[in-house]
């Protein structure tokens, strides 16, 4: 025990005299993000600290270090919680799922802090390492940061697990040893169970650009060491990093005493990253009233006349700011129009444009605006201004704008729409990607091509639409790697379908929308649904316009289709490649969804009932959502399919970033793209993917979202 403590002391020592120097050097300038270690948290080399980053920041990280590749996707839910996501390929490991000698392994960690730093406290957070993986990164830990002058920081620390296993101090109790062989599957029976061992370590930046590392790190590597050709020298980790301009990290290390090792980082902040429109032209200015013109009444005579020529500038006005005006309806005093948004991300950006383009038109008796915007026919709510306070307000904040406007339900409020508009026919043609991930032997598949869809309104409330792409390259087809699941492959046969589906007709669906009654939505969709599945969807929605709450159900009963993607169906009846078992998809799936605003930008949802290949369970899912349109979430499902018969990944889970097409443009969109991140793509808890889902749509234009962006109000 002597020679262990004298041995501790003369380890911290080191530290203590690199802390020492550092403070002599000069000062550096503060950084908005932290540095990310080589498992994508905030840390120094391998070891965590106790820092959080800016509030919402994402963090892509990639690294080679002692033969693993590391890449990792952190997040910053909250300004104290934080999530990582990390995929690693670590070379000649002896484990009998390695491909040509690659373990690939993913993983999900989380850390909390629970002190902010002060002027006297540390911060103080803990962790969880690989808490529902395979168990190879499995690790916990307890650990203090705190910043001294001259552009030093120091952080000490207790680790379990891995981060427990070299020269431990303390146990706490017995800790499974073994690595588990299906990932998926929390690891709490080990949370901070077993050996107990220090870490500690120095950051120096003596400018804003250059960072100097030296840390103890408390990880012995045994599996490295155990299963491939790693070896670990040294506990001591040394590191340096450069910041470039865009914040970009690039990191250098020399690590274990005997190899080096380098690291790009790439931490961003969607929540002030890029402006939602901003280039696009000024919108015209309100005009006031003359003193007393309220009062006159001389126009209503010729109220019909009147009502077609102002209808007629006011279309021409709202086409100038790229909105179009479904119907209008014009008394003595009011004014309603039916605008319809294929522009502006932001829906009070639609609404202000469309109000001040009114005060300049409108008979200058009509004080009430009525403003209601649709989607698909659907009359989503009533905004209602006061003229007189959009010519006292125009130049003080929207706040106060807001808190005078009036947001109902528009249930039997709409004008009637301009049937002369329809049918109405509207294509474009787009470039497409279809992508795979993480399937051991290439950890990304991707077909790249075109895509030509095409809309045909027959009535503001009846779209007949569809899609048809053409590969130009890619390599989904290239799949050779057999599904462990035990249910209907109604997912794990998208090789075949990438195979045999070139070109393919990805969707082609009539929908009907409709008002059933007051807080109420529903669509009806048949046709070829999806990719995979063809049918009839029906959905109803109960959403009241100021309510952070929804509520929905959905029933669909479905047919598969042929691997060619054209027009053929097939029976519902899928066949086990190895087995050659034959196994039947239901024809009918549903599911009752609760949808909650929480607030912050946060969104819940669960979805409650049957799944393609049969199975029953929920899904849960939270995103977070920025003004500027960036998203990103997680779900996960839990289904009665056992783990065995799920195959790999053991339940179904992932992570969303959404991507709004406006960022980089400076042009308002409300287009954009959403990628989603799955551990494994498997049959268990997979649902059928309707591209016309209500929930979105509603939510747009009701209180909660309008308010939100209501900034943009004056734009």
């Amino acid at each position: 025990m002597a020679a262990r403590a004298a041995k501790k002391a003369g380890q911290v020592g080191v530290l203590a005299m690199t802390a020492a120097g550092m403070l002599l050097a000069g000062s550096a300038l503060s950084q908005p993000f932290p540095s990310y270690n080589t498992y994508g948290s905030p840390g120094l080399i391998d070891m965590p600290t106790a820092e959080m980053a800016p509030d919402a920041t994402v963090a892509l990280t990639y690294g080679h270090i002692a033969g693993s590749n590391r890449g990792s996707l952190a997040f910053q839910m909250t300004p104290w919680l934080t999530g990582t996501f990390r995929y690693t390929g670590i070379e000649n490991f002896d484990d009998p799922s390695s491909v040509d000698g690659v373990y690939f392994d993913r993983s999900f960690d989380i850390r909390m802090q629970l002190l902010r730093e002060t002027r006297l406290r540390p911060a103080i957070a803990v962790g969880l390492q690989d808490f529902i993986g395979t168990g190879i990164y499995s690790g916990e830990y307890l650990v203090a940061t705190k910043t001294l002058p001259k552009g030093v920081k120091i952080t000490g620390g207790l680790g379990w697990g891995r981060l427990g296993s070299y020269d431990p101090i303390a146990s706490m109790g017995t800790r499974p040893a073994t690595v588990l062989g299906r990932g998926g599957i929390p690891t709490y029976d080990r949370w901070f169970r077993g050996d107990i061992a220090p870490f500690a370590g120095i950051s120096w930046a003596p400018n804003d650009r250059l960072t100097f590392e030296l840390e103890y790190s408390s990880d012995q590597y045994d599996q490295e060491t155990r299963k491939s050709d790693f070896e670990h020298d040294s506990p001591f980790n040394l590191g340096m990093q450069y910041r470039f301009n865009n914040d970009t990290q690039l990191s250098l290390y020399y690590a274990y005493g005997n190899t080096f090792g380098v690291q790009l980082s790439y931490p961003f902040n969607p929540k002030t990253l890029g402006v939602p429109g901003g280039a696009e032209t000024a919108g015209l200015p309100v005009k006031a009233r003359a003193p007393g013109s309220a009062r006159d009444l001389g126009w209503t005579a010729s109220l019909e006349g009147t009502e077609a020529s102002v209808k007629q500038r006011l279309t021409a006005s709202l086409d100038r700011d790229k909105l179009d005006l479904v119907g209008f309806d014009l008394s003595a005093t009011r004014a309603t129009v039916q605008l319809r948004n294929p522009t502006y991300g932001a829906p009070a950006q639609a609404i202000g444009r469309t109000a001040r383009a009114m005060t300049r038109l409108m008979p200058a008796s009509v004080e009430e605006f009525v403003i209601i915007p649709t989607e698909n026919g659907l009359p989503m709510s009533a905004v209602t201004l006061q003229r007189s306070d959009l010519e006292a307000l125009e130049n003080d904040a929207a706040v106060e704008m807001l808190a005078r406007t009036a947001i109902t339900d528009a249930y039997g409020r709409g004008a009637l729409p301009d049937l002369e508009e329809f049918p109405r026919f509207t294509w474009k043609l787009l470039p497409y990607y279809d992508y795979a991930t993480f399937d051991p032997e290439a950890p990304l598949r991707i077909d790249l091509g075109a895509s030509l869809s095409a809309s045909w309104e027959l009535r503001p409330n009846v779209v007949l639409s569809g899609a048809i792409k053409k590969k130009v390259f890619g390599n989904l087809d290239t799949i050779t790697r057999e599904s462990e699941s035990k249910l209907p492959r109604v997912r794990t046969d998208y090789k075949e379908y990438a195979t045999e589906g070139d070109p393919a007709i990805s969707r082609l669906t009539l929908d009907v929308y409709g008002r059933p009654g007051p807080d109420l939505y529903s669509r009806m969709t048949v046709g070829y649904l999806e990719r995979m599945y063809a049918g009839l969807s029906g959905e109803v929605l109960w959403k009241p316009v100021g309510s952070r709450f929804a509520l929905g159900a959905e029933l669909n009963y479905i047919r598969r289709r042929s691997f060619d993607g054209m027009l053929g169906l097939e029976e519902n009846v899928t066949v086990d490649p190895v087995s050659g078992i034959e196994r039947e998809i239901p024809d009918v799936n549903g599911h009752v969804s609760g949808y909650y605003a929480f607030g912050n930008g946060f969104h819940g949802q669960v979805d409650v009932g049957r799944y393609l290949a049969g199975d029953y369970g929920a899904t849960f899912t939270l995103e977070r959502e920025f003004a500027n349109g960036w998203r990103l979430g997680a779900f996960a499902t839990f289904t009665d399919v056992s783990e065995e018969d799920f195959g790999e990944g053991s339940f179904d889970k992932g992570i969303m970033l959404t991507v709004p097409f406006s960022i980089g443009t400076a042009k308002p969109s409300r287009g954009s793209d959403t990628f989603t991140i799955r551990s494994v793509q498997r049959d268990g808890g997979a649902r059928l993917n309707v591209s016309s889902r209500l929930y979105e749509q509603v939510r747009t234009w009701h209180e909660p979202e309008v308010a939100n962006t209501w900034g943009r109000f004056w734009r």
